[in-house]
């Protein structure tokens, strides 16, 4: 057994005959001491350096080339973003390249350096096994953030019919986070059901009913994911509806005002004219005030019963 530290971002892990070698994060010199040791395809070892690669498996005759995406969520902006992370396996050996983010990844493998009992049952079905079961933690991680959506589905539905609140701005941050986890989940799914076949020779024990496992949990993963899209769909067209709703309602009353204020400005431009009319500065008096008074009153009595009867109010 053996544990060491080739570079600053190259960890080793060793036992019997089976090697774990992490890279966090990657680099040029990292590349160069895979591509020594080795000898991968140099394409595979720009792709972990990219991070823009799509969810993939390469065969080649000695090892297989893996990538793969997780989310990653951060508190402060409250956006998920998609990370990726690659690995290489080989008959008694696996390499994963990763940024240091997927936690469940660094935490296997601190078990690993740290534990000798965690070697072993990692180790000892080789290195197919350990790459299943680091896929494995990663899911059973998820399940968290999966109830962190939901929880944050119901606030949503809640909030929706509340006048007070900022509905359209919480349904796009959460619709923008579901997006997320789907464009990572569903490739995985799909990936997980390529390679189930592929790992079987790199493990000294059956994978399929473990990855077939695995497929499953991903299935229900996604299935949660599309519902909650689906509802959030709903949940936004409720919301634009009801704004709409109260929208009119208030142009509604708007537009009532103004029609009831209509004849005041009519009879008030009459008045205003520059020509000698009754009631007007050359025959001024109280009697002809309250008489125009009395007759806006008339007319916005008259209006509001005619709305009433028209239902408009």
């Amino acid at each position: 057994m053996e544990t060491k530290e080739v570079q600053d971002n190259i960890r080793i892990v060793t036992w019997e005959n089976m090697t774990w070698v992490d890279i966090v994060p990657p680099t040029e010199a990292a590349m160069k001491y895979l591509q020594e040791h080795y000898h991968f395809q140099q394409l595979s070892l720009e792709d972990c350096l990219s991070h823009r690669q799509i969810s993939k498996m390469n065969v080649f005759p000695d090892y297989l080339f893996f990538v793969f995406h997780f989310n990653h969520y951060d508190k402060n902006t409250r956006i998920s973003t998609r990370r990726q992370w690659s690995t290489f396996i080989g008959k008694d050996y696996i390499v994963t390249v990763h940024n240091g983010e997927l936690k469940a990844l660094v935490e296997m493998f601190q078990h690993c350096q740290t534990n000798i009992e965690s070697r072993q049952e990692y180790f000892r079905h080789g290195s197919g096994y350990l790459l299943y079961k680091i896929i494995d933690q990663a899911i059973d991680s998820y399940f968290p953030v999966l109830d962190k959506i939901l929880s944050l589905l119901e606030k949503t539905e809640d909030s929706v019919f509340d006048e007070n609140s900022e509905a359209t701005i919480e349904l796009s941050i959460l619709r923008r986070d579901i997006i997320t986890q789907r464009m990572v989940m569903l490739p995985t799914r799909t990936l997980l059901t390529e390679m189930r076949s592929q790992l079987n020779r790199y493990s000294r024990s059956e994978l399929t009913s473990n990855y077939d496992d695995l497929i499953d949990h991903l299935n229900k993963i996604c299935q949660v994911l599309d519902e909650c899209k689906e509802v959030v769909e709903v949940f936004k067209d409720t919301d634009y509806t009801l704004v709409t709703h109260r929208l009119n309602h208030v142009v509604r009353v708007l537009n009532i005002i103004a029609t009831i204020v209509l004849p005041f400005l009519a009879i008030s431009s009459l008045y205003g004219m520059n020509v000698p009319l009754p009631g007007g500065l050359e025959r001024g008096s109280l009697i002809t005030f309250i008489f125009l008074f009395a007759l806006m009153i008339l007319i916005t009595i008259g209006m509001l019963y005619y709305f009433r009867r028209r239902h408009w109010i």
